[in-house]
């Protein structure tokens, strides 16, 4: 995460200055009551910060590092019990020998530590058929990583971190608004350079999310002079990182901070050695290196030059449309958009470029056909940073905070993702503005956007829509106002594209 501290490195006061008087008072400044001091030479000394920590301070503060990257660790990592773990398929002595090879080839401190082997042990032991789908799905992410990495003179081994952030799901959002492969914040990733809009989510992009990620790290290491701390830093902040080498006395080694680390943060490295340590060692486990569904050099972009949805192209390119989803992750409504100054990009099979480049012009003619044919106008462009985040209060409910911000119980929840109606303290939530509703008015054009208000979110309220002769997932989507294709698999468990005539489909009503 990203941290601002508040605080600043003061000078200590020598003892024959100090006032014998201290006042406290509360968040409002009101004072609260007067508190007589003796003085006590014996007590009192002069207190001195870390230079070191003091100085990391100075260097990530001037850096403007005001906002904040999600700490996006998984429950399994926070959750970590560094207990001994019973697997005789890896020796202790192995292990050591292994990880003592990896510390000589990676700029990370890999380290043998009984803490490390009971992660790694259990993730061999319990995590076996996810660690075989994620190193699956590697072989088609890595590639890109590696390249952005380099790029920005990042240890290629960084790549490892995008497993314990986001399992490799380019879509993967937490609980309080976390985005993408490497986990970015609204704010962060705008600081960053990657757009967030009501079409587009560049957090979702993996490559242009690698390269704000790239920039980060290296700035990271740039202040602290090590991988295991920028990595720290990544997660936590920069600033718990300062405070857990104060407190520990000014160690400077990951390992001996490690306890003054918030819990998250104590799990975090050692998930990700655990996890660097098995993908390098996978066929040495019994993991084989398959090829993925989609190979990253098998695929290539195109720049659109007129808005049109993955369904269409999915009708004239006979590429599936789950294809298409996962090969243009960053698109939240499976809409690419058309907006002037902005080079928003399709990516296909190499096979079907071609084939696409040759007939562009007939392509976005029906592509504009279908939308002058729409029933109900598209979603209106806006700019993300129209939403509010409202932290959870003692006392909170639904209800209250529907009627407070004058939106529905519904809306709270699915733009929250929330499954049920209870809430946390501190919990934080995504608001958007009373008027967030679909535009009344049929766009101006379907090439254009503009700056406006969404279309409204779903309800929970259910209807029944019998598929008719001619239907598809697309043409029914823009026959309810803001239900979109993946909406209506969702609710009906869908998988693919294909449907019947007759079939029934439920719908919400919005």
């Amino acid at each position: 995460m990203f941290w601002i501290c508040n605080s600043q490195i003061q000078k200590p006061i020598p003892i024959s200055e100090q006032t014998s008087n201290y006042t406290l008072v509360d968040s409002t400044n009101k004072i609260v009551n007067d508190i007589k001091s003796v003085q006590d030479s014996t007590i009192f000394k002069a207190v001195f910060d870390n230079e070191h920590a003091a100085s990391l301070d100075k260097k990530w503060l001037e850096d403007l590092y005001s906002n904040t990257l999600f700490d996006s660790i998984y429950e399994s990592v926070t959750e970590l019990t560094f207990e001994n773990v019973d697997y005789p398929e890896l020796p202790t002595d192995t292990l050591k020998a292994r990880l003592k090879e990896l510390d000589a080839r990676t700029p990370f401190n890999v380290e043998y530590n009984p803490a490390l082997e009971s992660v790694i042990k259990s993730y061999l032991k319990n995590r076996r058929e996810t660690l075989q789908r994620l190193i699956t799905l590697s072989a088609y992410y890595f590639p890109m990583f590696e390249r952005e990495l380099d790029n920005h003179n990042i240890p290629l081994e960084i790549k490892y971190l995008a497993v314990v952030e986001s399992a490799l799901k380019p879509r993967a959002k937490s609980r309080v608004g976390a985005t993408g492969l490497w986990q970015f914040m609204y704010s962060t990733g705008k600081l960053y350079g990657l757009d967030v809009s009501s079409y587009v989510d560049e957090r979702s992009d993996p490559i242009k999310s690698t390269e704000a990620a790239s920039k980060y790290l290296s700035k990271l290491y740039e202040i602290f002079g090590d991988w295991d701390l920028a990595l720290a830093a990544y997660n936590s902040g920069p600033g718990n990182v300062t405070k857990a080498i104060r407190r520990s006395g000014g160690y400077q080694n990951y390992w001996n901070i490690r306890h003054n680390l918030p819990r998250e943060t104590a799990g975090y490295l050692p998930a990700f050695l655990a996890n660097m340590y098995i993908f390098e060692y996978a066929e040495q486990h019994g993991f084989k290196k398959l090829k993925p569904e989609f190979a990253y050099i098998e695929t290539d972009t195109i720049r659109v030059r007129q808005m049109i949805t993955l369904d269409q192209v999915s009708e004239v390119t006979d590429v599936d449309i789950e294809e298409l989803q996962f090969l243009n992750p960053s698109y939240k409504l499976d809409i690419i958009p058309y907006v002037k100054g902005e080079d928003y990009t399709l990516r296909l099979p190499r096979d079907v470029i071609g084939n696409f480049v040759s007939n562009e012009d007939a392509i976005y003619a029906y592509a504009k056909a279908e939308f002058d044919k729409r029933e109900k106008p598209l979603p209106q462009f806006f700019e993300a940073k129209d939403k509010t985040t409202y932290v959870v209060r003692s006392g909170d409910y639904l209800g209250r905070l529907s009627r407070k911000f004058g939106v529905r119980v519904s809306q709270i929840k699915q733009w929250n993702g929330l499954r049920s109606n209870e809430l946390k303290i501190g919990q934080r939530l995504t608001i958007y503005p009373s008027n967030y509703v679909a535009p009344t008015t049929t766009a101006t054009s379907s090439t254009t956007v503009a700056n406006t208000s969404l279309k409204s979110h779903i309800s929970s309220d259910m209807i029944t829509y019998i598929v008719k002769s001619g239907d598809s997932l697309w043409s029914i989507s823009q026959k309810f106002p803001g239900v979109s294709v993946q909406n209506i698999k969702e609710w009906n468990d869908i998988s693919g594209s294909k449907l019947k005539p007759g079939m029934k489909l439920k719908i919400s009503k919005g």
